[in-house]
């Protein structure tokens, strides 16, 4: 008796590692950032989209903690928009697959660049803003990956209760807004992003049906050969 609790368990624990895997899709993230790196530096013919508005907007320091808070901020809403629903899990992972594709393109034929201010070497965010002006060049501005992405984000977090929806989408708006007070983007980055988010999810929502229903159909041709075959 005490052995089957024991299987039982053991069966349990593996199923809901199991259930994790789809997390594995994000590692989907760090390899379009490769690509990005690759094309994170002048071109020859690198356009400027900077307005009054722009050059007008503060800068504003404090506002690079939400800003590099971004990447956990993805992996914290796509564990939980999977323990509720894998089939959405799977919309939102696509919709920034896509989302992340695209914005490649662009940055491969328009080019565009954001003017940094002299940042103050003391101070615990100037101190952050300086390390990420560091690792990221003023390129791949348009659209703002940022952006799209934290939009792709306020659309999967309906999927969930209220009391989590609503401060995990207020924070994927700071980190909107902080992309201009950091200086790494303009208006119309953020802009692009936006649409280039409400698209992907879109396309995302279209395609991944026709995938399951492809997918479904292989598995289930593999089964009556492997059953043919016995």
């Amino acid at each position: 008796m005490e052995l089957e609790k024991r299987e039982r368990a053991g069966s349990n624990e593996r199923k809901s590692i199991a259930s994790y895997k789809p997390l594995l899709g994000l590692l989907a993230i760090p390899a379009f950032n490769f690509f990005y790196g690759l094309q994170n530096h002048s071109g020859e013919h690198v356009q400027s989209l900077v307005t009054d508005v722009d050059r007008n907007t503060p800068f504003i320091p404090g506002f690079v903690v939400p800003y590099m808070l971004w990447y956990p901020f993805l992996i914290l809403v796509f564990f939980l928009v999977l323990r509720k629903d894998k089939t959405k899990y799977y919309r939102l992972l696509l919709a920034l697959c896509l989302g992340l594709f695209l914005s490649n393109v662009v940055y491969l034929f328009f080019q565009t660049t954001v003017p940094r201010p002299a940042v103050d070497s003391t101070g615990f965010f100037n101190n952050l803003v300086s390390i990420v002006y560091a690792n990221d060049e003023p390129y791949n501005c348009f659209p703002s990956i940022h952006v799209m992405s934290s939009m792709l984000m306020i659309y999967g977090v309906q999927a969930l209760r209220w009391r989590v929806r609503i401060p995990l989408a207020l924070f994927a708006l700071t980190i909107i807004v902080s992309t201009l007070f950091v200086k790494q983007h303009v208006i119309a980055d953020l802009l692009a992003g936006m649409l280039l988010a409400k698209f992907t999810f879109w396309l995302a929502g279209e395609w991944l049906p026709v995938i399951l229903r492809r997918r479904a159909l292989i598995k289930s041709a593999r089964g009556a050969s492997h059953a043919d075959y016995k």
